[in-house]
Parts: structure tokens; C-alpha cells; sequence
């Protein structure tokens, strides 16, 4: 054994275990208690932590190409590795967008040079105008198992049914930003009393579930596999939800924002506060929370968007939408999950977090064709060791210069948050230790 990861609560599937891991050769090769680490080993505290499979961020806004004033995929990979995330997958809203062999084939390889793995996210449409379908086949060969054109859905129905049947042929997943824009307009908050009390013009909750709706339907007539990306109305968590009931091939995700903060957020017109979709009323953010803590979201998903200081320094209604989340959203998701002594909190945290998102990303197994290791797992010997130690009990205050990121539009500056990522192994080997990264 080369590495000993000793004193922590193993969480499996079916809860924790008191035991150690024994790590050789970027495998869990030992799982017991009280294990003996050879004179050359390197020990891991993770005395009072809980140890489950390293975390996997369904959406990640890495900016290269294109804009790397705001973000790198260097950087963002270590802004990952502080929050817990052994794995992300890259979004295609770059410039130039993620939409060929060859764009994919750029960041896979950029993305080896990193501390956590990345994983690539093809477009659904060439320059992800919605028009022409993009050649997934040609990004699937390349490892590429999910499909997005986010920053905004696919609005023809015609091309989105095409993308369908395509991608049900190739058994990929395609993810959908959810917003008619046509019925957003110009809007940059929600529409409500608040948007007109404060003179901004809103983006109608409307929007986001006639698009979940028609998506869903498009699901079962074509089978594909479809995943609704950072859902924030309860309504349409409503369509979601009676879709999973039907059996329907439909999975879906909420950010850490929409669990935790509400319209109320943007009265100060701070612009650090612009999201699309936006932030909603309490009464959609309880119903998130709620459905949560039961299961009914597969995922939590950073949508992390980070954007250089020069551009969010703008009026409200002239920023760009997005802020940070990978180095916050653990303990955001321990917060909506009811904390640390919530019953089954362990297990749901690493459910949301690790191994469903694994699994809708096809990150669950390793793929020569990527590069890419097996995530999400159950911490079982022969498994890829790509591993975090969360310390569910540390208390600590976020802060915009303590980031990793590039950027800094965050909007919990000053919260104080419980919970954080002692360590981190990512292929056997150890990126984060102490919470100082490697």
C-alpha cells in the first residue's frame, strides 16, 4: 500500500462503515479497520470525516477556449479539487463552441494536464444555433457520452426529435437547458411582483416548464435518455417527477443557488446575483429542497459559470448571468440536505453528489477512449480510487480572495458554511491534502 487512508467513515451505498483504505497503483486495494501502513506509506487523516467516492459535477463552465480571462480548465480543475470533485464535465458553450472530433479532442487533452479528470460535454448543434445537428457520432467515438447545447435549449422541436433518435442510436444522454427564450425575451429575473416592483424585467417560470414539457414528451416518443439540467420551478419539477413515475428515461439536476437562495437576492441589484433561469420565490425553492431530501432530483450540479470581474461590474440588466459554485456547492448541498445529523444524510450526500451524476454522465466505469477512470463508486476493493474525505462538521467562512478560480463572482462571500473536503485522491493519487491542494 501506498497510501493509507485511516480513522474516517466509509460511506457505501448502504451507509457508513468505520474502516481504512489501502490505495496502490491508483486502486482501493484494502478495505478494513485499524489497518497497518507500511514505513513508506502515505497516511490520510480522515479521523471525523466521512470517505465516499470523489464528487462529480454534471455541469461545468471551464471557459477554454475562448475566455480565459475568466476561467482555464487548469484552474477551474482546481477550484473542483478544493470543493471534493474527483471529475467534472466540461460544458460546450465555448468559443469556438464544443461542436467537432476535433474541439472535444483539444479539451480531453488540456484536461489531462489537470488535477481532477475532465470530462468533455459535446453540442447537440453545430455553433449550438439550434439548426444543424453537430456529428455526436464522430464526439461519441471520442468517449463523449453526453450532449448539451447549454446557454440555451434547442428550441425547433424538429431538430431537438433528430438530436433525439440520433443520440438514442449512439446510447448517449442529451441534457437540456430549459428556458423558451422567445418567452424570456430580454428578462434577466423572475417574473413576479418583485421583478416589477424593482423595475426588471422578468423571465417567466412559464418558460422553463412548457420546455420540460415538451422535452419530456419528445423523451418518450424517441426513447433517448434526457437530462434536465439545473431545474428551479417547482412546476416543472412537477413534470419531472410524474415523467420519473411513468418510467420515463428522463433524469434531472438542481444547483446549490436554487436550493439556497431566492429572488429576494437580486433587491440590492447586484448583479453577482444574475442567473439563468433566475433565482425563484421561496415557495419553488422549499419544493426543490423538499424533493432533495426524497430523492425525486438525481443530482446536484454547480452549473459553476465563472466571468472576469470587468464583466459582471455592469449594471443588472447588462451583465452576463452565472456565478461560481464548485468550491461552495458540498456544503450548500449538506445544508439543503438538513446537515450533518439528518437521518441517511451520508449516503444522500454521496448519492446527489458522486454517484448518481456518475452514472447520468457515464463516468460510473473507465473509458480508454477518454482516459477517463471509474467514478462514483462504492469504495470496494479492484475500484479506481478516486476518493474525497469531507469533514461534515468543519465550520468555515466562504470568501471571494480565498477562491482557486480565476474569477469571482460568487454570491456567498461572507456566508458561513459546515462542511468541507479534507482530502482528495483522484487516480490513486493524493491533489488535495489538508485542504491544501498538492
Amino acid at each position: 500500500m501506498r497510501i493509507v487512508v485511516r480513522g474516517g467513515e466509509v460511506v457505501g451505498p448502504d451507509g457508513p462503515v468505520r474502516a481504512d483504505l489501502g490505495v496502490e497503483d491508483g486502486r482501493i486495494v484494502v478495505v478494513g479497520p485499524d489497518l497497518e501502513a507500511p514505513r513508506d506509506a502515505q497516511v490520510v487523516d480522515a479521523s471525523g470525516c466521512w470517505v465516499g467516492p470523489g464528487l462529480v459535477d454534471l455541469h461545468t463552465h471551464l471557459r477554454e477556449p475562448g475566455h480565459e480571462e475568466a476561467e482555464t480548465i487548469e484552474s477551474g480543475a482546481r477550484a473542483a479539487a478544493r470543493g471534493g470533485y474527483s471529475a467534472v464535465v466540461a460544458m460546450p458553450n465555448t468559443e469556438p463552441a464544443l461542436d467537432t472530433a476535433a474541439m472535444v479532442a483539444f479539451v480531453q487533452a488540456r484536461g489531462r494536464g489537470a488535477c481532477v479528470e475532465v470530462a468533455v460535454a459535446g453540442a447537440i448543434t453545430q455553433g449550438r444555433r439550434g439548426e444543424l445537428l453537430a456529428p455526436m457520432a464522430e464526439m461519441a467515438a471520442l468517449g463523449v457520452r453526453l450532449f448539451t447545447d447549454d446557454g440555451r435549449g434547442v428550441e425547433d422541436p424538429l431538430v431537438l426529435r433528430r438530436a433525439m433518435e440520433y443520440a438514442r442510436g449512439l446510447g448517449v444522454r442529451l441534457a437540456e437547458h430549459c428556458e423558451d427564450e422567445r418567452l424570456c425575451a430580454d428578462g434577466v429575473m423572475h417574473e413576479g411582483a418583485l421583478s416589477g416592483r424593482l423595475g426588471l424585467v422578468g423571465r417567466p417560470a412559464l418558460a422553463e416548464e412548457l420546455m420540460v414539457a415538451r422535452d419530456v414528451e419528445l423523451a418518450r416518443l424517441t426513447g433517448c435518455a434526457l437530462h434536465v439540467m439545473h431545474l428551479s420551478s417547482a412546476r416543472a419539477l412537477a413534470i419531472v417527477t410524474a415523467a420519473r413515475a411513468e418510467g420515463l428515461p428522463v433524469t434531472a439536476e438542481v444547483t446549490p443557488h436554487h436550493l439556497t437562495l431566492d429572488e429576494t437576492a437580486v433587491e440590492g441589484y447586484d448583479p453577482t446575483f444574475k442567473v439563468h433561469p433566475p433565482l425563484r420565490p421561496r415557495r419553488d425553492v422549499d419544493a426543490l429542497v423538499a424533493a432533495l431530501r426524497a430523492g425525486s432530483i438525481d443530482a446536484v450540479a454547480t452549473d459553476h459559470a465563472p466571468h472576469a470581474p470587468e464583466t459582471k461590474d455592469r449594471t443588472f440588466d447588462e451583465a452576463p448571468p452565472g456565478m461560481l459554485g464548485l468550491e461552495h456547492a458540498a456544503a450548500l448541498t449538506l445544508e439543503a440536505l438538513g446537515g450533518v445529523d439528518a437521518p441517511g444524510a451520508a449516503v444522500a450526500f454521496f448519492e446527489r453528489l458522486s454517484r448518481r451524476p456518475a452514472r447520468i454522465a457515464g463516468l460510473e466505469v473507465a473509458d480508454a477512449r477518454s482516459g477517463l477512470g471509474a467514478h462514483g463508486g462504492a469504495l470496494v476493493i479492484g475500484e479506481d480510487a478516486n476518493l474525497v474525505v469531507f469533514d461534515p462538521r468543519r465550520r468555515w467562512r466562504a470568501r471571494r480572495e480565498d477562491l482557486a478560480s480565476r474569477a469571482r463572482n460568487t454570491p456567498y462571500h461572507g456566508r458561513d458554511l459546515t462542511g468541507r473536503a479534507r482530502a482528495l485522491l483522484v487516480g490513486g493519487r493524493v491533489v488535495l491534502d489538508g485542504e491544501a491542494l498538492t
